[in-house]
């Protein structure tokens, strides 16, 4: 199933080409089209405010709120949220609520099954009561702004996305926001990225296709050479005490052992089909931030000592699923007199449906995050007999619960969900499907026989529990100091990220939080949760999670700048958190820009932080470019010409930077014909042997594999099994992969290497969620969609618009929004977001910073008072009623 997934799904409950075209055309220009759009100037009354909150919008639409209560500000963010996003808001809520069947019919019936059986909505409630009674406070208060903005108005006076959709759900009815409906959200974002999940899953469908070898090199060790986000001077584990040992010596510097992987003969047909159930039910939950090997986010922090500016400088851009509107939205939430009583004073980015900053800055200290992707799941095979599990040499039954989903224009449709004691059974989700002939690895237990088993598959997630992780959002706002700030990251659980840190007085850091499962590997030799765990085996259950006081953190390193792009966080072994990291070349970009720019007593300005988000340089180009122009591009079929046709191409990439710019230069050039080369290479080398759903995305793992490949030409990848009789060399694929790839461009851009440009190739659609998918009319499709944007940069690139190759050119990730905090004067940092404060289609604020976003430009980002108002282009106050 595609990335798109949510779009098509919606999008199949809009098919009526005809009814909804007449109804569009009939809307645009009319009324209806602005009849959603908020108020931003004038005087509006909202029950349940103590005193007048002041809204100021700038240029942009980006508001800032001031307000003399805590709870006044939250109950205005819900309001101005509803005002700009609230569709967005209502179509996450239904997703994470596993709803979307009541907001689309049956199209959403699939992802409802999937997020009902594991519970989100229901671990969110049960987290409410054991937050902090401020943050339950504060939650109400914006759930009541929410409200005050939807009452009153009908579902097309909030959205135009509803007109289009009651076409096909007729009389549908928008819900009071709840407190719950805020969590649940926090919930989709641990989802999308938790780490390891999906590989645990694909290494056990490949464990019967290819050998243990062949496995383990496509999930390659990290190299140390790229250095971790901490250096042994920074942190060091020795002394701490993690729970019970969880990892194996050499896990980030030694492959795993190709004798570690299960032996065929303890596989088994009916697990394979149970593993091959759960990737069908992940697939049908929506990647609402994004998913896959590209999700992840640039941040580095430069101490003073290294600044232009005498303080440090913060740069972050998170790495998510590109979309219409973008999934940040930027605020500003201040206290008219910062008090105990009332702490408020940040500005940053903010989730629609969620109260308070999630990145950004106050008055002392900034932060960004970048994901931490620790393995915080684990897929468990159980033994069933009916409705009973097998645990030891006992049995114990399933538990299980109803849900009822309810689905527009049909019958409510009911589900059973069975647990065990490690989670839900997600192969029981979606089935009717038979994956009959394949197997997958079960381990050999006493009273076992794997050959006749018959499986299930349970998830252990840490976000099916409730956490604290809404406590810590609001602390991280109102933290002083990196003591205060460390404290509010002892409750931010899921999901765990690198937070780094910078105050105004001139001190950085970084922590690692998270909750991260304490358990042991079910196979000698490979990492804990590297292959599914025997449910009915309790050595395998997770013991306890990692202490915080023994994550990772730092303050003021010695080397004066941190730099986290999703590399390995530390070369220890313990606690052991994953050996599924970012293979390090943009986190060593970065590095080496920050080097040279502070070389010789130099220092790093805000500019050049903002520079460095832009840098599209390729650093495993050098190594594939030189391994291409070694082999021979003819066999004793070509003939001269088609030598040459080939060569001229290749010229391409002999004089090339290694950047991927999308203009017209010759760099552009190459790097549209050294994409099409890698994308090639990906296809003849695994394609032949990988099920289509796992095919390689050509991101960092596959770059840092193929580096390993290309020194090992005895790989038994580089024989294509399609071609029966012949075994391919590793130049004979290589060479391959450059006549397909010029052979492709041909046809696509041109006959003339020199007029090819990696923008043309490499676009961006901006897509709607619910209404931008290829199923719904072209018509609707171009009032919500922005698209056609050529991109520079690509996978494992600083700048980092990303592309699976499996898939296409398109950019299907992206930063998300960029930011550079300068901690010597605030008002000089700047910001960026993918789309526009709005989320109303025909709106001057839907994408007015999608350009500017492209293009790598920054707008200034106004903090104190004086500069809010200096910038500000339209003032609306909320007033409470009066008697």
């Amino acid at each position: 199933m595609t990335s798109h997934r949510v779009a098509r799904r919606v999008g199949l409950a809009v098919v009526g080409v005809l009814a909804v075209a007449a109804l569009v055309l009939s809307i645009v220009g009319v009324s209806l089209v602005r009849r959603s759009f908020p108020q931003t100037e004038g005087e509006i009354t909202i029950a349940g405010l103590s005193g007048k909150v002041d809204v100021l919008r700038d240029e942009r639409g980006v508001p800032q709120i001031y307000g003399d209560s805590v709870t006044d500000i939250a109950r205005a963010q819900g309001f101005v949220h509803a005002q700009d996003r609230f569709f967005e808001m209502d179509l996450r809520r239904h997703v994470t609520s596993g709803r979307l069947s009541e907001l689309v019919g049956d199209a959403g019936l699939e992802t409802d099954k999937v997020i009902r059986t594991m519970g989100w909505r229901r671990i969110a409630e049960a987290e409410l009561p054991t937050l902090e009674p401020s943050t339950r406070t504060y939650l109400q208060a914006y759930a009541d702004g929410v409200n005050a903005y939807l009452r009153g108005r009908s579902p097309s006076q909030t959205s135009l996305e509803y007109v289009v959709l009651g076409t096909q759900v007729s009389n549908y009815r928008i819900d009071e926001w709840t407190p719950a409906d805020s969590i649940a959200w926090l919930k989709a974002m641990a989802w999308d990225l938790r780490g390891d999940y999906s590989d645990e899953l694909a290494r056990a469908r490949l464990s019967t296709r290819v050998s243990p070898a062949q496995i383990a090199e496509i999930y390659p060790p990290y190299d140390l050479d790229n250095k971790p986000i901490l250096s042994p001077q920074d942190w060091s584990s020795s002394g701490v005490a993690v729970g019970q040992p969880s990892a194996i010596p050499g896990a980030l510097s030694a492959p795993v052992p190709a004798s570690s992987a299960p032996a065929d003969e303890l596989s088994s047909p009916s697990a394979q089909r149970a593993y091959a159930a759960v990737g069908r039910a992940l697939a049908a939950v929506p990647a609402l931030l994004g998913r896959g090997d590209g999700i992840g986010s640039n941040s580095w922090v430069v101490g003073s000592q290294k600044s232009t500016t005498g303080k440090p400088l913060l740069a972050n851009d998170p790495h998510l699923s590109p979309g219409q509107p973008g999934i940040w939205y930027q605020v500003g939430l201040h206290c008219r007199q910062v008090s105990e009583q009332c702490p408020l004073d940040v500005a940053g980015f903010s989730f629609s449906g969620v109260p308070g900053v999630v990145i950004g800055h106050n008055d002392r200290i900034a932060w960004g995050f970048t994901n931490l992707g620790p393995d915080v799941s684990d897929f468990y095979l159980e033994r069933l007999d009916g409705d009973r599990v097998l645990r030891g040499e006992e049995w114990e039954p399933l538990t299980t619960r109803r849900e009822v989903i309810k689905v527009a224009g049909a019958a409510d449709v009911t589900i059973t969900v069975r647990s065990t004691r490690h989670g839900p059974l997600m192969s029981d989700v979606i089935s009717n499907l038979d994956d009959a002939g394949e197997r997958a690895p079960v381990p050999a237990t006493e009273g076992t026989a794997a050959s006749s088993q018959d499986f299930a598959v349970s998830m252990a997630w840490t976000g099916l529990r409730p956490s604290k992780t809404a406590d810590a959002i609001f602390e991280m706002n109102v933290a002083q100091d990196f003591g205060e700030f460390r404290e509010a990251a002892r409750s931010f659980a899921v999901p765990a990220q690198n937070l780094l840190y910078a105050d105004v007085d001139g001190h950085i850091g970084y922590q690692a939080p998270g909750q991260v499962p304490v358990r042991v590997s079910a196979f000698p030799g490979s990492p804990p949760g590297y292959w599914p765990a025997p449910g009915w085996d309790e050595a395998y259950d997770w013991k306890a999670d990692v202490p915080f006081e023994s994550m990772p953190w730092s303050f003021d390193p010695a080397e004066g700048f941190l730099v986290a792009a999703n590399q390995a966080v530390t070369a220890s072994t313990t606690p052991f958190l994953t050996i599924q990291w970012d293979h390090g070349y943009r986190s060593q970009r970065i590095r080496e820009l920050l080097e040279t720019a502070t070389k010789d007593g130099g220092k790093v300005s805000p500019q050049q932080m903002a520079g460095i988000q832009m840098d599209s340089r390729n650093d495993f180009a050098p190594i594939l470019v030189k391994a291409l122009l070694s082999v021979p591009l003819g066999d004793a079929d070509d003939s001269e010409q088609e030598v040459a046709f080939t060569r001229e191409a290749q010229d391409l990439l002999r004089d090339w930077d290694h950047t991927a710019p999308a203009d017209d230069s010759q760099a552009g050039a190459a790097a549209a014909y050294y994409n099409a080369v890698w994308a090639n290479l990906l296809k003849l080398l695994f394609d032949d042997e990988v099920p289509e759903d796992l095919r390689a995305n050509g991101g960092s793992r596959y770059m840092a594999a193929v580096t390993r490949m290309l020194g090992n030409p005895r790989s038994a990848w580089w024989d294509n099994r399609q071609t029966a009789g012949i075994t391919e060399s590793r130049d004979e694929i290589l060479r391959q992969a450059q006549v397909e790839a010029r052979l492709e461009l041909t046809k696509r851009l041109g006959k003339d290497p020199d007029d090819w440009r990696w923008g043309a190739l490499h676009t961006l659609e901006l897509k709607h969620q619910a209404l931008g998918g290829d199923t719904v009319p072209g018509i609707v499709r171009a009032i919500f969609n922005r698209g056609g944007f050529k991109m520079p940069g690509g996978s494992a690139i600083v700048n980092a618009n990303g592309w699976d190759a499996s898939q296409g050119y398109e950019t299907n990730w992206a930063p998300s929004m960029r930011m550079v905090v300068d901690l010597g004067a605030l008002d000089r940092s700047t910001w960026i977001n993918q789309t526009g404060a709005s989320g109303h289609a025909f709106n001057g604020h839907y994408d007015d910073q999608t350009q500017d976003w492209v293009d790598g430009r920054q707008h200034p980002w106004p903090f104190t008072e004086a500069a809010v108002r200096e910038a500000t282009e339209a003032e609306l106050a909320l007033v409470p009623e009066t008697d």
